[in-house]
């Protein structure tokens, strides 16, 4: 059984990364074709303008070309791996890893999945509530697990609550997990770290270092990768005994890619 994980980029959704997608449909398709083949002849952008077609849609099968869409979009859009340069230049004094470099070992692996449902916003997961989500269902991490953070964040999407009501991440549950030899989280929030916008007014009210992007900022000195913006995770049936994927997609130069996040029971 394979049960998506990952929620769509999406152009409907209002946040703070807006993705953009130009549709062209298959009856569209037929006027994109005539103006990709004419404008680069000479004079060929005017002579379509006046109306010319180097093929007409009774000429093309069914009237119908390809659909074609083109996605302006962030790569935290949709459901994504955050790569180590995502979080800064340097990562354990090192060139940062972009997400090109990310080793394919760290993206396909055993994964746990732990219960956070009963934290509400606006608390945080902490290290000792990982070791509570751990004693729980009696399992022990393995180095290279893949540990995924239900909280049921997605439940909210498409709201404002998504973007600024859901639970995040203490540095010392992070560390915790990077103690136990994990490269590769993901959450089914926005983010990581705690609400974006709550942080920064507790960083610009108090200019405390710690208070900003937390547990992003500690990959600059642990290597690690996460996924946010996952859905659907309390569908696993179980919470340990099954395969995480979550390929990214290999953008160059990026600190992030997006992914088709699954899990297989």
């Amino acid at each position: 059984m394979i049960i998506d994980l990952s929620l769509p980029i999406d152009d409907k959704l209002v946040e703070t990364h807006d993705a953009k997608i130009d549709r062209i449909s298959h009856a569209q398709g037929v006027e994109h074709f005539n103006w990709v083949v004419m404008k680069n002849q000479p004079g060929g952008q005017e002579r379509f303008d006046k109306g010319e077609r180097v093929a007409t849609k009774e000429e093309i099968p069914d009237g119908e070309m390809l659909s074609l869409e083109i996605v302006h979009s962030s790569v935290h859009m949709g459901s994504h791996v955050d790569a180590p340069f995502h979080y800064g230049s340097t990562c354990e004094g090192k060139p940062a890893k972009q997400i090109m470099d990310v080793p394919l070992e760290w993206c396909l692996g055993p994964g746990v999945v732990l219960d956070f449902t009963h934290i509400q916003f606006p608390a945080a997961i902490g290290k000792k509530d990982v070791q509570d989500a751990l004693a729980k269902i009696n399992y022990k991490l393995k180095p290279m697990d893949i540990v995924l953070l239900y909280t049921g964040g997605d439940k909210l999407l498409g709201t404002d609550d998504y973007v600024n009501k859901y639970v995040g991440c203490t540095v010392d549950a992070i560390e915790y997990l990077l103690d136990q030899g994990i490269k590769m989280m993901g959450v089914d929030t926005i983010g990581l770290d705690r609400p974006c916008f709550l942080m920064f007014k507790e960083f610009l009210t108090t200019k405390d270092k710690s208070k900003i992007w937390p547990c992003h900022f500690l990959g600059r000195r642990r290597e690690y990768c996460h996924m946010e913006r996952l859905g659907n995770l309390g569908a696993i049936p179980k919470p340990f005994g099954f395969t995480v994927s979550c390929l990214p997609v290999k953008v160059r130069n990026a600190g992030a890619g997006w992914s088709r996040v699954v899990a297989i029971v």
